[in-house]
């Protein structure tokens, strides 16, 4: 079996290079080049071969050909999966880096994005035109994939004041199963096959339908009339008396946590965005954990400030809410938002970012959750998260590493749509939050693994349905059937089918994706061969309608402003009230966790790709984490 699939793989190469289209074997530079991961646990993960397409027919061609000999296509944007689903170990890397041109039509109202795009590459648009005022609906990172963004929901710095990415967008090119390319848009009918399609790409569409080559999104405009945007960074390392006085109870950190939970309580305007990241680094002792706040504000400074304490009071006594409100007012400023989007918005994230690079490559871990905002839960997750960070610096002692939970805060205008609105989901959760767990030494796996499985386990009752997490942090151990509930709910039915129509012989697959239903998932063998010049077929609108009505329910629209009319996809279904959230039809699951393979541990092969990797464009990042103010330029836009 194992030879037959290479004798397809070889004769697949041989096609496309017939073709001029380019391919990398294992070996040559921009091979190694594409492969390198920053993440070492996918540090071996080598295709057959690279396939880097200069132009939308290169991508038809490549979809055709492989999907006629069988052999499998993994699709990379950026490379930023935190489960490592943009690599792959066999088949063709379909790497899009050559398709990264972004172009704006202020007379339209839009930006059109090729599929290979990273939000730096449009962010630099927007700078070089000196276009302040306006926003691109993207993401954090500069260096992160426009498509897997996109494709995933799209959390941005603006998502409480514009919608999720997803929300934004006009249409999508996309280079189905068969080879076609095809537009959708946010005015097809939804109940069209072409309608739901734009639906399910809207938040499920990361490797499941097909090859997104090209977005068109609307642009965004910052309401403040100036064009400018407040911003700022704050590191806070709480004081604590424990330390001091060898108290049994520690009244300072019982402060920092009442302020803590205080803030994630309040109830923000959408104009606000305050992403918080908490920190336990094995090398910091001066204090028993640090707290990140990264802040995102449409509207002028004086305005802010007087906001932030009228939120967190007025205590300034140490670790009290008036202490962080004036830290905040103190350390964010207002800038044209170019210069946010040129300087800011990149040391903000500054350490996620070279985190990125495979030039600094690190062990590392992620599970996601999507927590409401009640006081009560919110008392429980910070506990929970306090006392495993002293478990993680107790278990850990002497050893380099590091722990850190990031609460990127959402709600807003996205929770204004119904859950079935888009496949994305949870959208009336207020805070996306994940765990990361960062290591260097190989043989620490293990029990890095068991330390994530067992703060897991605490935290996911927690989680709205008591299990949801956002695709765009995924966790790698989830079994397929778990995954689609844990990330899509009840949108998981309507997904198959909408599988079903554009890729009926589940040509895109992967461990994570959209699976067909269960009575396609059995068509004979020849069948599936024969179905790929196949028109797609259509699925009655009776059949989307029974997944998402319930009794007594009527379509309803989305209301004036909104893209589209959900019915057949959406009908009414707010949700979001019985159970945390668990609605009929709804199962709570259970993280179902493969086994780990031991000999990833001491595999120590192929790491001469580390010794070949070079960053283009060739600038140097030996000082990116030391210097004040980081730009687009320096990562190379």
């Amino acid at each position: 079996m194992a030879e037959i699939e290479r004798m397809g793989e070889r004769f697949v190469i041989d096609m496309l290079k017939k073709d001029k289209i380019p391919v990398f074997l294992p070996g040559e530079t921009e091979y190694e080049r594409s492969v390198a991961n920053a993440n070492l646990l996918y540090r071996f993960t080598r295709p057959a071969c690279v396939v880097q397409p200069k132009n939308v027919g290169h991508v038809q061609t490549t979809v055709k050909e492989a999907k006629d000999r069988g052999v499998p296509i993994t699709i990379k944007c950026g490379g930023h999966s935190y489960a490592g689903f943009s690599a792959t170990d066999k088949g063709i890397s379909l790497d899009l880096l050559n398709l990264n041109r972004v172009k704006i039509d202020v007379q339209s109202n839009t930006v059109t994005l090729q599929g290979g795009a990273l939000w730096g590459h449009a962010y630099k648009q927007l700078v070089n035109n000196r276009m302040n005022g306006f926003i691109i609906n993207g993401g954090r990172c500069p260096t992160v994939g426009v498509g897997g963004f996109l494709l995933g929901g799209g959390l941005g710095p603006f998502t409480r004041s514009f919608g999720m990415g997803c929300d934004t967008l006009k249409e999508i090119t996309i280079v189905t199963a068969d080879g076609n390319k095809v537009t959708v848009k946010d005015t097809d009918n939804p109940d069209s096959t072409k309608g739901r399609l734009f639906w399910a790409l809207c938040g499920a569409g990361g490797g499941n339908f097909g090859v997104v080559v090209e977005f068109k999104m609307y642009l965004q405009k910052l309401s403040n009339k100036d064009g400018s945007v407040v911003a700022g960074r704050y590191t806070w390392f709480p004081k604590s008396d424990k330390e001091r006085t060898n108290k049994t109870k520690d009244k300072l950190m019982e402060k920092f946590m009442d302020t803590m939970n205080g803030f994630y309580a309040t109830a923000w305007p959408e104009q606000v965005t305050i992403d918080t990241s908490w920190i336990c680094d094995l090398k910091e002792t001066s204090s028993e954990l640090a707290v990140r706040f990264l802040v995102y504000y449409d509207g002028i400074k004086k305005d802010f400030e007087k906001l932030i304490v009228d939120k967190l009071g007025a205590d300034k006594a140490e670790n009290g809410g008036g202490k962080l409100a004036e830290q905040l007012a103190r350390r964010s400023m207002s800038e044209k938002s170019t210069r946010f989007l040129h300087e800011t918005l990149v040391s903000q994230w500054s350490e996620e970012t070279i985190k990125a690079f495979p030039t600094d490559p690190t062990f590392k871990l992620y599970s996601s959750f999507v927590f409401k905002n009640d006081l009560e839960r919110i008392k429980k997750i910070t506990s929970i998260i306090r006392e495993e960070m002293a478990v993680f610096k107790s278990r850990f002692a002497g050893e380099s590493g590091l722990l850190q939970v990031t609460w990127i805060h959402s709600g807003g205008k996205a929770s204004r749509k119904d859950r079935s609105a888009s496949a994305f989901r949870w959208r009336d959760g207020v805070y996306q939050t994940y765990i990361m767990l960062d290591w260097k030494e190989k043989w620490m796996e293990g029990e890095m693994r068991a330390f994530l499985r067992a703060f897991k386990d605490k935290l996911r009752p927690f989680s709205i349905m008591s299990s949801a997490a956002f695709i765009n942090f995924p966790d790698a151990v989830l079994s397929s059937g778990t995954a689609e509930k844990t990330y899509y709910g009840n949108n998981t039915k309507n997904l198959r089918l909408v599988k079903q129509q554009w890729d009926p012989d589940n040509f895109f697959k992967w461990k994570q994706g959209i699976k067909l239903p269960q009575t396609a998932e059995k068509t004979p063998a020849k069948a599936k061969r024969r179905s790929k010049t196949s028109a797609v077929p259509p699925i009655p609108a009776e059949a989307f309608n029974a997944f998402n009505m319930s009794a007594g329910a009527s379509s309803a629209s989305l209301g004036a402003g909104d893209a589209f009319t959900i019915n057949a996809l959406g009908a009414t279904e707010r949700d979001y009230d019985r159970r945390d959230g668990l609605v009929e039809g709804d199962s709570v699951s259970s993280d179902d966790e493969s086994p780990v393979d031991e000999q990833k541990l001491t595999d120590e092969l192929a790491t001469a790709q580390w010794e070949t990797f070079t960053l283009p464009p060739a600038r140097s990042l030996m000082n990116l984490g030391s210097r004040g103010v980081l730009g687009l330029t320096d990562l190379g836009f």
